[in-house]
């Protein structure tokens, strides 16, 4: 968002916004004026000629934690040391109240010996105050920014390397289910774990990406390395009665495979296979790794027709994985899958109040400055396209987040900077279809 409301094109654009996204820059209102003034230079204002020439390059606005030394060496006569001081006395880390007052008390005191106004003296203070805890020299900010620019050049030349690469690193801002959805953006073709094709961790083949066994709750890491190393060592599996005379495997371990697709190329349902396993296995609860010359296949048997639905392999995804590999849309009852808002929508609909369906991403607690909650979010619409809300402390406590699923929002629609977000009026969370509700 910040960095679209930036028009952000070179590296120090990336470097200055790394700090201003800081909670101190943000709250006291700064980064707001920063973006005012980095896309208007005609509203580059300064509060004094002696800040436009120490604030040339952020345009009258403390970003770095060497902006506030160069404010207080230079501006209000500190030595380097006081100087020095004072930026430890904002640091989390060092910060103590008494030597923090003490900046203060010399800072506000050169300010009057040097002839400045009470009001140029005390705005400038609560700027340097509004750093506290949170600045960032200039250096760190660039570090990040490096990252930030590597990873923007990856994702954008090879992104579908670049999001299975992110997908194996198992952590990050967002829940693996959110890599897996921008792969699939990139054009990615998401499969379930496969045991004939995955590997501990994701990979990619061409265009397909077989999601890691690594990902699937409550499989044995022992038991993914039997699976992989008898595989690599002897070929694919060719069935479920061939893959349980090669690999030492529990049977709830094996059930977990099931459900979770992993032997799809057999061409048979689920619970067909689930049948298959006490035909081989009978009551054993592990099964035995006997070599034999011949592979013998189990004895068909006739079952009756076994129901297999769509809502069926998402619950076992959403149980197994955490998330389902289909639309989250597409689990919704019937009555709401009619087309409405997209994210794509919202640029043409300033100041209007609107409906949209959206999927729930993440949310951003802070307080307003009489201290209550408010929040932003993120979701998804049902073109997989994200969009930002705001709840302010209204209709966060009358309207709570309840959890992953899709919601029905209404609000406003207000676009600062071209970005659009919506000010949320009414949210509910919406039932999945009556299949998925079933125990």
């Amino acid at each position: 968002m910040l960095l679209k409301k930036l028009r952000a094109e070179e590296f120090l654009d990336l470097v200055a916004a790394s700090s201003i996204i800081r909670p101190g820059v943000a709250r006291s209102g700064m980064m707001h004026e920063y973006i005012i003034r980095f896309r208007n230079p005609e509203k580059r204002q300064y509060i004094h000629p002696r800040m436009q020439d120490l604030m040339q390059e952020t345009f009258g606005i403390m970003v770095y934690q060497e902006d506030v030394i160069k404010v207080a060496h230079f501006f209000a006569g500190l030595s380097l040391a006081e100087a020095d001081s004072l930026r430890r006395g904002m640091s989390g880390k060092y910060r103590s109240r008494d030597e923090f007052a003490r900046a203060r008390e010399a800072f506000i005191r050169g300010c009057r010996e040097r002839g400045y106004s009470e009001e140029v003296t005390l705005e400038v203070w609560r700027q340097i105050e509004s750093f506290a805890g949170y600045s960032f020299s200039k250096g760190h900010s660039a570090s990040y920014a490096v990252e930030s620019y590597q990873s923007l050049f990856l994702k954008a030349h090879y992104p579908l390397e670049f999001m299975v690469g992110v997908i194996n690193n198992f952590g990050g801002f967002y829940q693996t289910e959110f890599y897996v959805h921008e792969a699939r953006m990139a054009g990615g073709i998401i499969q379930a774990p496969c045991v004939n094709h995955s590997e501990w961790l994701s990979r990619i083949m061409g265009k397909q990406i077989f999601l890691g066994l690594g990902l699937m709750a409550e499989l044995e890491h022992k038991t993914a390395a039997r699976l992989i190393k008898e595989r690599n060592a002897n070929g694919p599996f060719l069935s479920l009665a061939d893959f349980t005379s090669r690999v030492e495997i529990a049977i709830e371990q094996l059930r977990l495979l099931i459900h979770v697709g992993a032997f799809r190329f057999t061409g048979k349902r689920k619970k067909e296979l689930l049948w298959e396993i006490l035909n081989l296995m009978g009551h054993q609860k592990a099964t035995r790794v006997v070599p034999e010359l011949f592979l013998q296949e189990s004895p068909d048997i006739e079952l009756p027709p076994l129901s297999q639905s769509r809502f069926d392999d998402a619950m076992d995804e959403i149980r197994i994985l955490g998330f389902p590999l289909c639309s989250p849309f597409d689990l919704l009852p019937e009555e709401e899958q009619a087309p409405g808002l997209l994210a794509a929508d919202l640029p043409l609909l300033q100041g209007r109040h609107i409906e949209i369906t959206g999927y729930y991403v993440c949310r951003k607690p802070t307080r307003t400055i009489r201290g209550e909650t408010m929040y932003f979010a993120t979701f998804l619409d049902r073109n997989g396209r994200f969009f930002d809300t705001i709840h302010f402390p209204p209709a966060a406590a009358q309207f709570p987040f309840r959890g992953k699923g899709c919601y029905r929002i209404r609000g406003r629609v207000n676009i600062e900077f071209d970005f659009p977000g919506i000010e949320v009026g009414f949210m509910e969370k919406l039932p999945f279809h009556k299949e998925m509700r079933v125990a």
